[in-house]
Parts: C-alpha cells; structure tokens; sequence
C-alpha cells in the first residue's frame, strides 16, 4: 500500500504549479523548469485522484453489497464493479510506485557526451568513431539535436576523442546508461594471422548543467586564449582564437579550438566546464550516499567495464545487467538500441523497488 499522504501531496504539488504557471509571475529562468514538473505529474494526475477516491467508491459500493433492500441484480452488479475496481487499484498502485521511485534530478536535461579513445592504439580510436556514429544514428532516430563540440581525430581516420551535446526530451534519463567503458573485440584490417584484437573506448555522459543549476563566479576563473594548432604543430590561424578555461576551485580545465571565433571557442568551452564541474558535484554527493548508489545501475563510474562489442560473434553484451544481443550490426545501426536501454531501465527500476521494501 502506498500511504495516502504521498499520493495527495502529488495531487497538491500539480495544483500548485497550475497556479504558478497561470499566474505569469513565475521567474522566466525557472519557467521551463516548472513547465516539465507540472507536464510530468500531469501524466500520472488521474491515476493519483482515482487511487485517493478507490476507499470511498469501495465503501459505497461495500454498502450496495451489504443492503437486504436491494435488488440480487443491483448487488451482483455492485460485486463485479467492486472486482474491476480492486484491479484497476492494482494497475494504479504500480503507477504510482514507479512514479514515486527516487529519480535522478537530472533525467529531464539535455546531455554533453565525451568519447575517448583508450587502450588498443588506433583500433580504438576506430572504435571510438563507431561509437560516436551509433550514437548519431540513435539520435537521429529519436528526432534528438546531435551538435558536435570538439573532435580530435587520428591517424587512422577514427577519433581519438569526441565531444558532442544532445538536445531533446529526457536526453540524459536515456543516455546516461552509456557511462563506463566499452571494449570492442574484433580482427583488425592490418591484422594478417586474424588474431582477434581488444581495444576500448571511455564513454562519459554528463547532464548539461544550466546556469540556474550551478554558480560559476567569474573570479574562479583563469582563462588563456592562444593560437589554434593544426596537424603537427601547424598553425592553422594567425588570431589567438583558441581558449583554454581552468576552473581554479577544482581544477577542471577545457581547451577549446574548433572556431575560428574566440568568443564562440569560450561559449563551447564554458558549457562543457560548466558541465564537468555540475557533474564532479553531482558524484561526490552520490558517495556521501554511496548505499542508494549501491541500488541502482552504474551510471557514473567511466572505470566500470559496461559492454563488450564481439565482432567474431556478432554480439553485444551489456555486463551490468548479462543482457547480450546477437545483432551487433543492427546494434551498432542504432536500430535496436532501445531494447537495450529498455531493459536496463527495468532492473534500475526493479532495484529502486527493492530498495523501498527495505
């Protein structure tokens, strides 16, 4: 049973914000906030009300049941509303129980991705540019914005490391299962006894960190502009475009060179700092909690092994949860991405469960 104090503060807390949101003073930078709160609990509004009526429809109906006066038709039409009601209760009580679940504060935001190549030399740069475009097909699947911030490519023709932001709905409640590091096994082109190669690549997601989300102070701030350099130390401009931002608090620093434009590199720059320092935030406070982090998915730790690519056996294999998928290709094509992330997030959810039983 969930308490029906809890599912009235949900009927209360929309009607709060159908006040504020009508009343035209709510703050223009909490405005968007507040709009997807209320559409959220607008969703699940219904079900709040009908489970808080379900012991007062059950009463009267009770009643109907229990009166000699009445008609043997009247009472067994009031048994089986009174059985479809005890289901219908059922349905609503799981509603409500999974929209009661402790949810990530930033699941609604958009997301910064950064892929990174890691061991395995210029295998897993390649592996770093089939991840980056699984990702694009994703995203171009579920209508998201895909715009790349930063690219740094290799010999090969792969990347050595990606940076990217996605725009959308409840980007990072679906992205941010991808953090960790993800290991591809597969016979290299160069490979000419098909020995089957290990290399990996560091995915990290970072909810994007808004301006209401974190105070950065202008004085925590060293910024250094300087020339941007091509492709063996070349300069490739003759202004001092390139800026490298150091957040001097916590050391965070991001150097930034795709623009020609100094302002446009310290915009991109500041949003991914911005990010990076909401997010080291972020995981200090989920250890000082560390036993409800111990109840959920790994979303955060980029040193956890997530997934391996077996190109050999065309299969994927997410280790989090021994889920494995015999169609890499179609994984890869983004076009079965979705059942992965499904399941995913049904044993998140079933671990959030488990954990409120306790």
């Amino acid at each position: 049973m969930i308490p029906l104090k809890k599912v009235e503060e949900i009927i209360n807390k929309h009607t709060i914000l159908e006040k504020e949101l009508s009343s035209g003073e709510i703050d223009p930078k909490l405005f968007a906030k507040k709009s997807k709160e209320y559409s959220r609990i607008g969703n699940i509004i219904e079900t709040a009300k009908s489970y808080v009526n379900f012991e007062n429809e059950k009463k009267d109906l009770e009643n109907i049941i229990l009166d000699t006066k009445n008609d043997v038709e009247i009472i067994e039409m009031a048994k089986k509303d009174l059985e479809d009601l005890k289901q219908k209760n059922i349905i609503f009580e799981n509603k409500l129980k999974i929209f009661l679940l402790p949810k990530d504060e930033d699941d609604d935001k958009n997301a910064i991705v950064e892929i990174r190549a890691g061991t395995g030399g210029l295998e897993a740069s390649l592996f770093c540019s089939d991840l980056f475009k699984m990702y694009e097909k994703v995203c171009s699947k579920k209508k998201w914005q895909l715009e790349i911030i930063n690219i740094s490519k290799s010999d090969a023709g792969g990347f050595k490391e990606v940076i990217f932001s996605v725009n959308g709905n409840d980007i990072y409640s679906y992205l941010k299962y991808e953090s960790g590091v993800h290991r591809v096994q597969r016979i290299p082109e160069t490979e000419t006894q098909g020995r089957v190669h290990t290399s990996a690549a560091t995915v990290a997601v970072l909810p994007e960190a808004e301006e209401v989300d974190i105070q950065i102070k202008d004085s925590d701030l060293r910024i250094d502009v300087f020339r941007a350099g091509g492709p063996g130390g070349q300069s490739v401009n003759t202004t001092d475009s390139a800026v490298r931002i150091t957040h001097v608090p916590t050391g965070v620093v991001v150097s930034q060179q795709d623009e020609k434009s100094q302002h446009k590199n310290k915009s991109k720059a500041l949003k991914i700092l911005r990010s990076r320092v909401y997010d080291a935030e972020k995981s200090k406070k989920d250890q000082e909690r560390s036993s409800n982090r111990r109840s959920q998915i790994g979303t955060g730790d980029r040193s956890e092994r997530i997934r391996t690519y077996n190109f050999p056996q065309g299969r994927v294999t997410d280790h989090r949860i021994n889920f494995t998928l015999h169609k890499l290709n179609e994984f890869l094509n983004g076009e079965i991405h979705e059942e992965m992330n499904e399941q995913l997030r049904f044993k998140d959810q079933n671990l959030k469960l488990e954990n409120l039983k306790q």
